[in-house]
């Protein structure tokens, strides 16, 4: 899956869901980052509430369910920087992804 596809699941999702109050960003490292803010899903470098440092594989894996975001986390795979509660509330995002 590209940036572009995620951007537009993540902005399908966000529409569903109402949106978020606070902005965070996705960082895939050299695949890039995507930024997420209100209603909107960009590919940018933002800075944020939160940033979730995770590779582009794994971040579908969690998208998908295949991967739980917990053992992900505990696992060192995923990586929180900023407001912990925001990252703890995307997980309604993910549902509708």
């Amino acid at each position: 899956m590209d940036n572009a596809e995620i951007v537009t699941k993540m902005n399908d999702a966000l529409a569903a869901s109402g949106g978020t109050d606070k902005s965070v960003k996705f960082d895939f490292g050299d695949d890039g980052q995507i930024h997420l803010s209100g209603t909107e899903a960009k590919e940018s470098n933002d800075d944020a509430d939160c940033t979730i440092s995770v590779s582009k594989d794994d971040f579908v894996a969690l998208a998908s369910g295949e991967l739980d975001p917990m053992m992900a986390f505990m696992s060192g795979k995923l990586k929180v920087a900023g407001d912990m509660s925001v990252a703890m509330g995307l997980q309604s995002l993910f549902s509708s992804m």
